[in-house]
């Protein structure tokens, strides 16, 4: 008696399990894409040509070269019109294949700017020049979700 009582304990434990994992096998309409790096930037008054000259000439080149050695997939610059003066008005976006991409090629990308930009010297430069033409507003680290048809 006690060992059919394990029995049919033992199978009711069987079914709720395989009733829970049914059920939380939920079916999502959507998968996980690529990783964006996102700057939030604001150009300072009058500085708009002179920030704008920084990135077609420097940040392009850095970026152009971490594309073609894979680091990278795409990236994009988007402006728009700030509503307060505390808004930013540039918005640079750098796509990533996937978060564990981004991470494991850290020290390659690192090896880019130093050939592009210069070393650790030349690139602090930079950033102290460009605290007179912009300031960065914020950053956030974003993935794209891919919809999917629901049947």
């Amino acid at each position: 008696m006690k060992t059919r009582k394990k029995l049919v304990g033992s199978l009711l434990l069987l079914v709720l399990i395989v009733a829970v994992s049914a059920f939380a096998q939920v079916k999502r309409p959507y998968h996980n894409g690529s990783v964006w790096n996102i700057a939030f930037i604001r150009m300072k008054p009058g500085m708009e040509t002179a920030y704008l000259n920084f990135l077609a000439g420097s940040w392009k080149a850095n970026q152009e070269a971490m594309k073609k050695e894979g680091v990278v997939l795409s990236y994009k610059v988007i402006t728009t019109e700030g509503h307060t003066p505390g808004d930013w008005n540039v918005m640079l976006m750098t796509e990533y294949k996937n978060l564990a991409t981004m991470e494991a090629n850290e020290d390659k990308a690192d090896d880019i700017v130093q050939k592009v930009v210069g070393d650790d010297e030349k690139q602090r430069q930079g950033y102290r020049e460009r605290l007179e033409i912009r300031e960065v507003m914020g950053d956030r680290l974003a993935r794209e979700i891919v919809l999917t048809s629901k049947p």
